[in-house]
């Protein structure tokens, strides 16, 4: 006869399943603790493309009114321009501008000129331009002088921030000045860029790169600026020249990224740390309203499922809806540094390309300064 086997007691049980809750705690510190040293380490290191382990610093090429003069997509491989290069490297999308109020009070056309009026959004200055509707009254406050703009400069907005424009522009270098970037002549900028035998592009991204800590394919441990922002017009082509000139200024800009893209090839220490982004408007933009839309939203604009369609990010600020924001258009926004920028499936710059294969969708224009800061270490991540 087998007699029956008698399990542990019940003394014995609470040991051993004290035993095994100690050991289970165990593993889950430990795996806390390997979770915890993972998630200190530098993003970069575990994602491949976010934040870098040290300040970049920032080249920026704007190019206003040129977006309208970019050729179609070709969808051959071969079209090889250098802005095409550079897409196919960057992360792109677009940027979302605001309309000004249909007759506002001004001090004049010129400064109400449509590339001040996307400077100040790109600089996140446009709110002061317009302040909106007075309070008390209830009507339209008149458009300030952006010549005679009251704001804070650009170091004390972001943590000491040193930053140059580069343009030929008048307006352009006054409104810049009062907002606290070191203003240089494209000309002069040129000549100083150092021997007459490189070209002029070569030569003016040569002394983008010398202003940035950029020497000789090295990163040199200071640099005098942390931000080039660069206007791409040898002059005021658009009213001078017409298509003509815009056409030579894009000519220039396609010469300018392939020496960029030359000066700092991938894999190159300069590539790690330089921030490139590149920037085209269209302009004023009054023409066709469907053109260049990027409104995902239905047809069925009288459907109740509207009303849970929720706002998209682009056309807020600050937690409030924009009702200005104008969905078509767009600022189309190239952006790329190695190791930090995402890399998305688009291989043209164009609109269209951007809107089938860009990583990005849109964003509003006043977040663009505060986003490259942030890549800068001099602004906290918008939304953290």
């Amino acid at each position: 006869m087998i007699k029956p086997t008698r399990g542990p007691s019940p003394a014995t049980r609470v040991v051993e399943v004290g035993r095994e809750a100690d050991v289970w705690a165990r593993g889950i510190k430990r795996g806390a603790a390997a979770e915890g040293e993972e998630r200190r380490r530098p993003r970069r290191a575990r994602a491949g493309a976010a934040m870098a382990d040290k300040p970049s610093r920032a080249l920026v090429l704007y190019a206003a009114g040129h977006a309208a003069l970019l050729t179609p997509p070709t969808g051959s491989a071969a079209a090889g321009s250098h802005l095409d290069a550079f897409a196919s490297r960057a992360s792109c999308g677009f940027l979302t501008l605001r309309s000004p109020p249909a007759s506002p009070p001004t001090t004049g056309a010129e400064e109400n000129s449509s590339t001040i009026l996307e400077l100040a959004q790109l600089l996140d200055v446009y709110d002061h331009l317009y302040p909106g509707k007075n309070a008390e009254t209830g009507l339209e406050v008149a458009q300030v002088d952006p010549q005679e703009l009251v704001v804070p400069k650009l170091s004390e907005r972001f943590m000491g921030l040193r930053a140059a424009m580069v343009t030929n522009c008048p307006r352009i270098s006054s409104f810049a000045a009062n907002l606290g970037f070191h203003v240089f002549q494209t000309n002069d900028f040129a000549a100083q860029s150092g021997s007459s035998s490189v070209t002029k592009e070569a030569g003016v991204i040569n002394r983008a790169f010398g202003l940035l800590g950029f020497s000789d394919g090295n990163v040199q441990e200071a640099s005098e600026f942390d931000l080039v922002f660069m206007h791409v017009a040898m002059e005021n082509t658009s009213s001078k020249l017409g298509k003509l000139g815009m056409k030579a200024d894009l000519n220039r800009l396609e010469k300018l990224v392939g020496t960029i893209m030359e000066a700092a090839p991938i894999g190159s220490a300069i590539a790690s740390r330089i921030h490139v982004s590149l920037i085209l408007s269209y302009g004023s933009a009054s023409g066709n309203k469907d053109e260049f839309s990027i409104s995902t939203s239905s047809a069925e604009t009288d459907s109740d499922l509207n009303l849970l369609r929720p706002r998209q990010s682009c056309t807020m600020k600050a937690g409030h809806a924009l009702e200005d924001v104008r969905l078509h258009h767009p600022i189309l926004l190239a952006q790329w540094q190695e190791g930090v920028t995402r890399v998305d499936l688009v291989k043209e710059f164009s609109f269209e390309e951007f809107m089938k294969r860009g990583g990005n969708l849109a964003m509003l224009a006043e977040r663009f300064l505060p986003e490259v800061a942030f890549k800068l270490w001099k602004a906290p991540k918008y939304g953290a």
